[in-house]
């Protein structure tokens, strides 16, 4: 079905999975080149991180030897690839225009240095250095990205595989708190969870209802 190898993702929070924490946090993950997947398989799986009417007409990424490279054109502004931040994880995820334009292309240039044999500090400290000269920019209103795929493989912060989580929603609003959203300092999935609170890349983890398998693979679920 693939030949093994694949966001959140991006900045620091925890999540509750199987009892552990799960860390979705800028900078976390392993260096190393990542094992290129089939290139079929990798655009069902991108596409199934959100609903066809965000998905249908979304630009579509996949990683090759040197990062990401424009496998489907976009028609609608959105963008959707696979991210890698371990080794083994799989991350399905779909960006709206202003999540493209921002935290997205965080993503490929993390897939770019990867690639290229980078080293973690090295990667992080390109990317906090990009953020502080505004190579990178924030977004300008909440940026949302989706993560709802059956399909994802998770790790946590230690590296351990946690496999799927639940699908979720990521608003990405800059400097955002908990407080400022009346939430209690602990991460309750029931409610709205905010990751890197009070930073640049701040956002919003909404859990949703439904997961969506990719089309075409069977046995995702």
């Amino acid at each position: 079905m693939r030949r093994i190898n694949r966001v959140a993702v991006l900045p620091l929070a925890f999540l509750l999975v199987h009892g552990n924490l799960f860390a979705q946090g800028q900078g976390f993950g392993r260096a190393g080149k990542r094992t290129l997947l089939e290139r079929e398989f990798e655009i069902a799986l991108a596409r199934s991180a959100a609903p066809k009417e965000v998905s249908a007409g979304a630009e579509i990424y996949v990683l090759t030897e040197r990062g990401y490279d424009v496998a489907v054109r976009g028609t609608n502004g959105n963008a959707c690839l696979v991210s890698r931040s371990w080794p083994e994880s799989l991350e399905p995820q779909c960006f709206d225009p202003e999540a493209v334009q921002t935290v997205m292309q965080i993503d490929l240039r993390r897939g770019a240095l990867t690639q290229a044999g980078a080293s973690m500090e090295t990667i992080n400290r390109e990317i906090e250095e990009g953020l502080r000269r505004g190579v990178f920019r924030v977004p300008t209103r909440p940026a949302m990205t989706y993560m709802m795929s059956s399909a994802q493989v998770l790790y946590n912060d230690e590296g351990k595989r946690v496999g799927a989580w639940q699908p979720h929603l990521m608003i990405f609003y800059p400097n955002l708190t908990s407080e400022q959203l009346g939430l209690g300092s602990t991460p309750n999935p029931a409610a709205a969870i905010v990751v890197d609170p009070g930073k640049p890349l701040a956002k919003i983890i909404i859990i949703v209802k439904n997961a969506i398998d990719p089309e075409g693979i069977p046995g995702t679920r």
